[in-house]
């Protein structure tokens, strides 16, 4: 039988810093009715002085690890999705590499901005199944809030700091793991939402920029066809699925994905109103959280989709 990747164990972290929108209305020209009306934001995790994407992905990893009945030296390859490494080099995941023991294997991030959660988990899934990898760490940790101009109230509101993490590990058994996971990218749509510097332009760090509206409709095209595009490829259709985690971007995004999918509210793990868009960290705590608290069980089908800048967008299908 063909090699797939379970999931063996979860886990999140959110910094204790909670700011709300009463909090940021005080510095930026808004409020808390004109933020949740657009966006079912109400409030967001910001990491504290010193507090380090490394930080946030290792506490998130520990309880992943600790779910699953592993130590970091179990691990044998790290794949973290972050847009907000700690350093320009090395990466992030060779620090939380050290940080969990883990003297051999391999670690690298991948960039895919808000869809870089289901990137890694691409990538960690076709590397044990093709037998390079048997237990696998796959990572989403941001700290956007390093990102942000606090002047813009367009951006600000948005965007939150968090991690989550998987473990999958090799299996033969053909009743449960990930079946599939498909990836796009679109470069023509650069500008519509970005960061204006980077080491090659001269600026290591500049600012998160978006065009709102754009945005928008992109994203509930393009999620709802990903959405349908892997049920498709496995021979499943909307009624079949049990829970669709989506990357928490804002409520009206969801809403307007589930709408054109026709699927039930109640089928969809919802934490933007908490934790705010925290690009790829967004989906593995809103599953984290949907694990904990006994929604999702064994048995059920798990959709995770995303979509962010780039724009890239992808979704992962998992019988839990």
């Amino acid at each position: 039988m063909a090699v797939r990747a379970r999931v063996a164990g979860c886990g999140s972290y959110l910094p204790e810093r909670i700011v709300t929108n009463d909090e940021l209305a005080a510095q930026v020209e808004s409020s808390d009715k004109w933020i949740s009306d657009r966006t079912g934001i109400k409030q967001r995790h910001i990491a504290a002085d010193g507090e380090l994407t490394s930080d946030l992905a290792y506490a998130a990893a520990l309880k992943a690890l600790d779910m699953a009945g592993r130590e970091g030296r179990d691990i044998d390859l790290i794949v973290l999705g972050t847009t907000t490494p700690d350093r320009t080099f090395p990466a992030t995941a060779v620090k939380v590499q050290a940080m969990l023991g883990m003297e051999g294997g391999m670690a690298f991030d991948v960039q895919a901005v808000c869809s870089g959660f289901i990137y890694a988990l691409s990538v960690a899934d076709n590397f044990i199944r093709a037998g390079q990898a048997k237990r696998a760490l796959v990572i989403g940790a941001e700290t956007m809030s390093r990102l942000l101009d606090w002047e813009d109230r367009a951006t600000c509101v948005l965007f939150g700091d968090g991690a989550g993490a998987m473990v999958l590990e090799a299996t033969e058994d053909g009743r449960a793991g990930v079946l599939s996971t498909h990836l796009h990218s679109d470069g023509r749509q650069e500008k519509l939402l970005y960061v204006d510097g980077g080491p090659s332009m001269g600026r290591a760090v500049g600012h998160l920029r978006m065009s709102g509206k754009e945005v928008f409709k992109h994203a509930v095209v393009n999620l709802a066809a990903v959405v349908s595009e892997a049920l498709e490829a496995n021979g499943f259709t909307i009624e079949d699925l049990d829970w669709l985690v989506p990357h928490q971007a804002n409520l009206r995004i969801l809403n307007g994905t589930v709408k054109k999918l026709g699927l039930n509210l109640d089928q969809v793990v919802v934490t933007v109103d908490r934790h705010a868009n925290t690009s790829a960290a967004s989906i593995p705590l809103a599953l984290d959280e949907a694990v904990r608290d006994g929604r999702i069980q064994a048995g059920q089908l798990v959709l995770m989709e995303a979509m962010g800048g780039g724009f890239t967008w992808g979704a992962g299908l998992v019988r839990w």
